[in-house]
């Protein structure tokens, strides 16, 4: 078995024994983690950008668990300029995705949406260019929704649910107070608040800085959302997904919109995996070779 299966394999062994313990206490509040510009890549364009066969090289972990900062960086270019050295964050996934912030939005000349990440249908498109070659996304470059990170433990006890918006605030030299915050829940995740850096600058908030929600807005399911609401469109879901690659894990399962999954009979599906589609109550057809 190739390496980064088994790596893969052991992430979500490790995710498996932790999923029902919460993330630290702090009294009530929320640390947050201050997002700049990044890239998120599927392993087809990884290859068009450095090369044939290749993987990213993990440079950190991130707060996330399995997930990390890739020491390659790619230049993200639109109609009016190009960003240098942004940061690539691993493992791939299943389609690209850029996160960037107004202002970065303004240097490229483009007008990204506002999105939860993950929901890029119909967004702006944006060029990446690495050292082996080029690739032009013609959808995928979003500003990240303000969102919050945690467990179903953390969730039970902050009284929230998945896919609900809340109001946060934030306490020091200049005080704020950020509205349609998306509760995102998962057994994988850690609590952490997490705000791009236009958000940071506007309140002067340094990374670990602690929020504390103070009003639990109308709860909506984040696929329910009417389709007039700035933070998230309503977006039509295929109804199968065909997924040729040798490890479905969780993650790709999250990625994947599509109610039905097809797998080859030689794909490996991790434990996480079919918990997580038993928990989004998708359908995991295995096909014969």
């Amino acid at each position: 078995m190739q390496e980064n299966l088994v790596q893969k394999i052991v992430e979500e062994v490790l995710q498996q024994v932790l999923k029902n313990q919460s993330s630290p206490p702090h009294d009530g509040k929320i640390p947050i983690g201050v997002s700049a510009r990044h890239v998120h890549l599927a392993q087809a364009e990884v290859e068009q950008l450095f090369g044939e066969n290749y993987q990213l090289t993990p440079k950190f972990e991130l707060s996330q668990p399995g997930q990390f900062a890739a020491e390659e960086t790619v230049v993200i270019a639109g109609p009016k300029g190009s960003i240098e050295r942004v940061r690539i964050l691993g493992p791939a996934r299943s389609l690209s995705q850029v996160e960037v912030s107004w202002t970065d939005a303004m240097k490229l000349g483009l007008k990204p949406p506002l999105r939860i990440s993950g929901d890029i249908q119909g967004s702006s498109p944006v060029t990446l260019i690495g050292p082996k070659g080029s690739v032009v996304l013609n959808e995928g470059l979003i500003i990240a929704q303000a969102h919050i990170h945690m467990s179903p433990a953390d969730s039970a006890r902050f009284q929230v649910v998945d896919g609900q918006s809340v109001q946060i605030k934030v306490e020091g030299i200049r005080p704020i107070i950020l509205s349609n915050v998306v509760i995102r829940v998962s057994e994988r995740y850690r609590l952490e608040m997490h705000i791009d850096t236009d958000e940071a600058n506007a309140g002067l908030i340094q990374q670990g800085t602690l929020a504390e929600i103070v009003h639990h807005q109308v709860s909506e399911p984040m696929n329910t959302v009417k389709e007039q609401s700035p933070v998230v469109q309503k977006v039509e879901q295929p109804s199968v997904y065909h997924y040729d690659k040798k490890l479905l894990s969780q993650i790709e399962v999250l990625d994947i919109d599509a109610q039905e999954i097809v797998v080859p009979k030689k794909t490996i599906v991790t434990a996480l995996a079919y918990d997580k589609l038993r928990e989004l109550n998708k359908t995991l057809t295995i096909r014969s070779e």
